[in-house]
């Protein structure tokens, strides 16, 4: 937004009317130019970056990476791709025969780690030579509909599968274990929180679940609408862990230390909330399918930000961030997105 100095704005005002007004009314006229200047600037728009990606790729997931780099998943291609947002490159890894990438994550070792629908493996790409190594599922798990992954604090990759499971991967050891989902099918979003313990949302059977990482059994908590369809989850930094709920159109959290739920309905007519993201401020952004909109909600003021996506259609199934940043993929329009919090923007990064 342009900054327009005080006495440039009380100067042109004073041109134009000292000759017809009284002074009082030239320095309230003046005093009024200032305030609407500076409301503009308070109240300026988001600010959006979008980078395409090839045409045909329908971007299902995103995972910024440490080193600056962006990872998504080419789902309708088979591939997973690696953005440089600074020169606009993308590199294009073919994931192999049948694939159906779905969610993607950076691991500790900084290698992209993909769950593997069409091939029903856990798949890693290096971060260098963009090598392909595949962890299939056991043979007796046939169809998982792989979903979504998630590191514990051992270094073990947690997966869901929409068909009715979770699992566990050992990548050291290379080895497996799967689980059978309370309510089966649904499992979709998985997170886990800063004290280690390990939740995943069910979008089919309205849960929240928390998994014991040593057993494998999952403890059912039940949010307060029913049928809400919790879709993805995340934790903040209090391990408070918030989810997006589509069927309801609503956000919830879930205080592990007090057992207790909260929910807020989004703004709207018919709102559905797809992908969830807490942010390193502890704010809440959604993906708003209805409005087309990037959603931000301050936990502490309970206020709801919206901000009109860029492109009609986004379908934006999921995200992620960096401080100061956050990602987003836009399955519906071959680009993904970045928006940056007006605090990034003042540091000028």
């Amino acid at each position: 937004m342009l900054e327009i100095p005080r006495d440039r704005v009380v100067a042109t005002v004073g041109k134009f009317l000292e000759s017809r007004l009284t002074p009082c009314l030239v320095s309230a006229l003046a005093s009024v130019a200032l305030t609407i200047c500076s409301v503009q600037a308070q109240v300026r728009p988001p600010s959006f970056e979008t980078f395409a990606v090839p045409t045909g790729s329908a971007p299902h997931d995103v995972a910024p990476a440490p080193d600056g780099a962006v990872w998504y998943t080419a789902q309708a291609q088979g591939a997973v791709g690696r953005l440089d947002p600074r020169s606009g490159r993308v590199d294009r890894i073919p994931l192999g025969d049948g694939s159906a990438p779905h969610g993607v994550i950076v691991g500790p070792d900084r290698a992209a780690w993909i769950t593997d629908g069409g091939q029903n493996a856990i798949v890693r790409v290096d971060p260098k030579t963009f090598a392909v190594t595949r962890f299939p599922l056991p043979k007796d798990r046939p169809d998982a509909n792989l979903n979504t992954a998630v590191f514990d604090k051992q270094g073990h990759l947690w997966f869901t599968g929409q068909s009715g499971v979770y699992g566990e991967l050992d990548p050291k050891r290379a080895s497996m274990r799967v689980f059978d989902a309370p309510r089966g099918h649904g499992p979709y979003g998985i997170c886990v929180t800063p004290d280690g313990s390990l939740y995943f949302a069910s979008l089919a059977g309205s849960y929240l679940g928390r998994i014991d990482p040593g057993s494998g059994a999952t403890q059912v908590i039940d949010p307060p609408t029913p049928d809400q369809g919790v879709r993805r989850v995340w934790s903040d930094s209090k391990g408070r862990v918030w989810v997006s709920e589509w069927n309801a159109g609503k956000v919830g959290v879930f205080d592990p230390a007090t057992r207790r739920w909260r929910e807020w309905r989004l703004p709207g007519d018919d709102p559905h909330a797809y992908a969830i993201f807490v942010d390193d401020q502890d704010i809440v952004w959604l993906s708003e399918w209805s409005a087309n909109a990037l959603v931000r909600f301050d936990p502490r003021t309970t206020r709801f930000d919206v901000f009109a996506l860029p492109r009609p259609h986004s379908n934006v199934r999921q995200m992620m961030g960096r401080p100061g940043e956050v990602w987003l993929s836009e399955s519906g329009t071959d680009h993904l997105l970045r928006y940056r919090s007006r605090a990034a923007d003042a540091r000028g990064n």
